[in-house]
């Protein structure tokens, strides 16, 4: 018998911290705008996973943002992800677009609020924080959108194993070029 999968919500406490010092900061406003665009843009890839028949199985509250995963198909359940055959290529294809789909939702974003006002967020802070998220989201680190996408392309390039490798390599890489370019940036500004 098939037991039916229930999607599970998970919120991690740590984000009580966040608030706090965002608080103490007078900053909390801009924080749930962010907090507020990071969710619209989780529901983007939510939304694109649902049509490409995929299940959503588990959605994370975290103190930078929302994350959510998906069931994988039953027919891709026996699929052994190191093979290059075409329901390996199907299934990348679908995990691409499932990861573009955040980006294009803070685009959009971005490109409404450019042209409306609402009345407890400004404009800028609304396009500004859809920027940062899409930018942000971008980079080619794992687990953010760039990196899921690199994966992807490696994936099926190449073994799972070494697109693992590859892509775990970028991302160090990555971080580690952003931390000197922000250590940097804090030491002269």
């Amino acid at each position: 018998s098939e037991r039916r999968q229930e999607l599970k919500i998970r919120i991690d406490l740590k984000i009580i911290i966040f608030i706090t010092i965002f608080w103490f900061t007078h900053q909390l406003k801009i924080y749930f705008i962010i907090m507020i665009f990071c969710f619209l843009h989780e529901l983007g890839h939510i939304f694109i996973g649902i049509i490409l028949g995929m299940k959503p199985e588990k959605i994370e509250i975290l103190p930078c943002g929302f994350s959510s995963s998906f069931l994988e198909r039953t027919d891709y359940n026996n699929v052994k992800l190191y093979e290059n055959d075409s329901k390996n290529l199907n299934y990348e294809i679908k995990e691409m677009i499932i990861a573009l789909a955040g980006p294009v939702v803070s685009l959009i974003l971005a490109i409404i609020f450019q042209y409306i006002d609402i009345e407890y967020i400004t404009r800028e802070e609304a396009v500004y924080s859809n920027i940062l998220i899409l930018i942000l989201n971008l980079l080619p680190v794992y687990p953010l959108d760039g990196g899921r996408i690199l994966k992807c392309i490696l994936h099926i390039k190449y073994k799972i194993e070494k697109a693992d490798k590859v892509t775990h390599k970028i991302s160090y890489v990555t971080i580690i070029i952003l931390t000197i370019i922000s250590s940097i940036a804090v030491y002269y500004f």
